[in-house]
Parts: C-alpha cells; structure tokens; sequence
C-alpha cells in the first residue's frame, strides 16, 4: 500500500518540537497482517526527556516502563494507561536524550469499515454521527481503531506493520498546552501540543 516517501529514521532524530509541527499532515499506514488501515495525523504532542516533568524520563530514572525512549529516533513507544488504553508515541533525537512525540489524534482516510469494527464492533455506515466524530479524535481511541497495541512497544518504524509517510502541506497550526498532564505543575502550560486548526478530528480545540 506505499503510496508516497516513507519517513526515515533521520526525520525522527530532530528537535522534538520540530518533529512533532512536521508530523501535521503526514500518513501513518498500519498494516495487519496485510490488512492496511491510513490516516492523517492532526494533533500531536511534544515531551522533552531529562528537563520536562510531564515526559516518563524526566530526571534520569530508567525503568521498565521508559527505556524505549532512551533509544534511537523512529523507535515505536506504546504504554498503558488506566490499565485499558495505549498511547502511539515516536521516540525522538538519539540514544540517551530520551524525548518522544505522542500521536494524539487522526483523520481516517482508509479503511473506515475496519477501523469501524475495531473500535465499535460495527461498519462504519452504521456508526452514529457520534461515533464517527469519536472514532480516531483521541489518543487510546486511534490506536484501538488502528489495532495498536504493546506488540508494537520497541519495534523501530517499518512498513512491516507500522510506518509514516509524506502528506500534504499543512497551514494553521495551533499551539497549545498539553492535556491530562496536570501533575507536571509549570511543565504541564508549555505549549507543546500542536494541531491542525481547521480539522474536526483534533481532540479538544
């Protein structure tokens, strides 16, 4: 299904904040067992390593949980939260300057049905307007439609079964705060969330 330019790695090892304006735009296609699934990125978030409370290496610590992001960039880092959700994030700069950018939500483009049936259990004709509107606009809501999950947790970018492509050029990008990271006190009114300004598919405006 690789219809453009796949990004390299090298897009990925950047400024953070860089990464995560020109992520706008572009295509992620997630292939299932050769089943493919494409959407356009809308809203993403920048998280800072060492010096950001808000990012899960902030200070040092290396666990379990936030080695993956002391990897190179382009490097896939899923994790849970509230024991039900997985997160899409794509490791940043280089080895030991531990930064991602979350993918925070999507515009379907490709298989509506499957995305549909992953999310409600049902084709995407028969989704209510409400569905369709809550089917990708948030960051456990996409990675349920587009079947993420912690299989994907470490793997390096591949057209395999996950991968970015070029887009469109994109205007009207919006910066704001993050959201739900009010325990990071000063870190969580930086405005690293970026998205697109005329897209119905954006989180919260």
């Amino acid at each position: 299904m690789i219809s453009g330019k796949i990004l390299g790695t090298d897009f990925f090892k950047r400024d953070t904040v860089e990464v995560a304006k020109n992520l706008l735009g572009k295509k992620i296609i997630r292939n299932i067992s050769g089943n493919f699934f494409c959407v356009k990125i809308v809203e993403t978030e920048a998280y800072l390593g060492l010096r950001d409370r808000a990012c899960h290496s902030y200070g040092g610590n290396i666990t379990k949980r936030n080695e993956i992001l002391y990897r190179h960039g382009g490097t896939i880092y899923v994790y849970l939260i509230y024991g039900m959700y997985n997160l899409l994030n794509i490791v940043t700069k280089d080895v030991d300057e531990p930064e991602a950018v979350l993918i925070r939500a999507v515009e379907p483009l490709e298989n509506l049905d499957g995305m549909a049936e992953n999310r409600f259990g049902k084709v995407y004709e028969d989704l209510s307007s409400y569905q369709r509107k809550n089917l990708t606009n948030g960051p456990g809501k996409l990675s349920m439609a587009l079947g993420i999950d912690r299989s994907l947790n470490g793997k390096i970018l591949s057209s395999d079964y996950l991968y970015i492509e070029e887009g469109e050029d994109v205007k009207n990008i919006v910066a704001a705060k993050r959201i739900g990271i009010d325990y990071a006190g000063e870190d969580a009114h930086l405005p690293l969330r970026f998205y697109l300004g005329d897209s119905p598919h954006v989180s919260v405006k």
